[in-house]
């Protein structure tokens, strides 16, 4: 409020116009610059602010000039005028702001270090519970954590959860192998009748054949499976039965599924 405007140097309140400004139309025939800033004293004293429940500020007012640069309007008269932008909050001598009445003061924010960090816990039924949050140096944040039913959700800036799937399909592995290689959950079990017995009670992921006709609803979820899609996968709970009966062919790779398609396995 006391600096003169020749001696402004280029940060704070001068900066910011600077890099705002000029502003001109969309045909580039009219320009608006800006000149320099003025803050007039304050209405109120700080006790009185107090007192009354107001904020301590002071006006801010902006001087702008207008011109034209269109030869076709030599009669344009250019404009230089104070305008009032409005009020800003102004510090007091001992460091503080008055905002509505209160006294307050302006502290850091403390800064997360940026990396990785897990943790787990302990549900009231004493299923483990595991968390891990992503912090960038810039960006969103990206937590993960999983559910009393061992199933993972994401939070994207601590919004509305996700499954964890979803996100990996958004980043690219598109397929539900894909996704099983990440973890190491894909196992390839050759089959043969010898070691048939060996098979029975695996909980598998198996490729759905072509020997399917018609989509059907997973029960569990009531997911619409296409043979389109031509990709099912087990759910880690479901373990093959001896009272099944198995269809086995041989091709690019080894395909172990069963005829009770209404179950999807």
């Amino acid at each position: 409020m006391e600096t003169k405007s020749e001696d402004r140097e280029n940060e704070g309140l001068f900066k910011v116009f600077s890099e705002n400004f000029p502003i001109s139309d969309t045909r580039n025939n009219f320009v608006l610059e800006f000149v320099d800033y003025f803050v007039d004293p304050p209405r109120y004293e700080i006790d009185e602010c107090i007192e009354r429940g107001l904020t301590f500020s002071v006006p801010l007012k902006a001087r702008l000039k207008l011109y034209c640069t269109d030869p076709e309007h030599e009669d344009f008269e250019t404009i230089v005028q104070d305008v009032y932008l409005g009020t800003i909050p102004y510090m007091t001598q001992r460091g503080t702001f008055v905002i509505n009445g209160a006294e307050r003061v302006c502290v850091s924010q403390l800064h997360r270090s940026p990396g990785v960090f897990f943790g787990q816990s302990y549900h009231a039924n004493g299923t483990k519970l595991y968390s891990a949050r992503v912090i960038p140096f810039k960006g969103s944040w990206i937590e993960f954590a999983t559910d009393i039913n061992s199933v993972m959700y994401a939070y994207i800036d601590r919004k509305k959860k996700l499954p964890v799937t979803t996100l990996l399909r958004a980043i690219g592995y598109e397929s539900d192998k894909d996704i099983l290689e990440i973890f190491g959950l894909a196992d390839e079990v050759r089959v043969s009748k010898a070691g048939l017995k060996r098979v029975l009670g695996r909980k598998l992921v198996a490729r759905v054949l072509k020997t399917w006709f018609e989509d059907f609803v997973d029960e569990d979820t009531g997911e619409v499976v296409s043979i389109e899609r031509n990709e099912v996968l087990l759910d880690r709970d479901v373990v093959l039965e001896k009272s099944c009966r198995y269809h086995y062919e041989c091709g690019s790779e080894n395909n172990f599924t069963s005829q009770r398609k209404r179950r999807g396995f």
